[in-house]
């Protein structure tokens, strides 16, 4: 059951997939519809789940789920396969992980993890600048700590 994100509890669980490109506001209007459609009918073990769906930023699919009554490894499984199925429905790749997505003067932009040093040299990226962390765990972190400067986020290491 789609509740909104303020209603979930903090110990909630997070899943956050992201696009290199934004979407177009078109494709995002029907990506947030579907993610609307998703969580009305998200269940586990025949128990409706209560979660929340949005899409942030033009290009973050974010999943949260009731971390008191979490879904199944089946209903997970069934979040995965919505990802993936927005992904071809969108033509983007939303399970790739080797991006990491920055502000540059509250525009995200995307690079791929291995030129992330090249900015960092070029000073293009700074200790300050704000990256956002899609592995946080729940919707504590997301709302605290989902955009951090990079300093503080395990990206650093990449430096």
């Amino acid at each position: 059951m789609r509740r909104d994100l303020i209603a979930l509890p903090d110990n909630s669980k997070v899943w956050i997939y992201q696009a290199k490109e934004p979407f177009s506001s078109a494709a995002a209007q029907g990506l947030k519809q579907d993610l609307y459609d998703f969580t009305m009918q998200w269940a586990s073990h025949g128990h409706q789940v209560d979660s929340y769906g949005h899409l942030f930023h033009s290009r973050f699919i974010v999943l949260v789920a009731d971390g008191n009554n979490l879904p199944s490894g089946c209903s997970i499984d069934s979040s995965v396969h919505l990802v993936q199925e927005l992904g071809n429905k969108y033509d983007t790749d939303l399970l790739d992980r080797t991006t990491v997505c920055y502000l540059d003067e509250m525009e995200v932009k995307t690079v791929d993890l291995q030129n992330l040093s090249t900015l960092y040299a070029e000073g293009k990226v700074t200790d300050d600048t704000l990256v956002f962390d899609n592995l946080v765990a729940n919707k504590a972190d997301f709302l605290s700590k989902w955009i951090i400067p990079i300093k503080e986020s395990w990206h650093q290491r990449f430096l």
